[in-house]
């Protein structure tokens, strides 16, 4: 994936997450969280949601008022 290389090449560690137990029970089974050394502090860019698109449109977002430059 695109977007994940790029913030792995501007030192952001990311997570995709499916959760087997909460996609069975129907609630957001999916997990983005985005950390490291563009962030100052202990932030963290995180959302659970009901699909990885869901859950990019949710964070693209946030990463890019940090300053992150992200494929479209």
């Amino acid at each position: 994936m695109r977007v994940m290389q790029a913030l792995a090449e501007q030192g952001v560690t990311v997570l995709f997450k499916a959760d087997a137990e909460r996609m069975r029970d129907g609630v957001r089974p999916w997990t983005f969280v985005a950390s490291g050394a563009p962030f100052h502090g202990d932030l963290l860019v995180r959302t659970d949601a009901a699909s990885v698109e869901a859950c990019l449109e949710i964070c693209l977002p946030q990463l890019r008022d940090h300053g992150l430059v992200l494929p479209e």
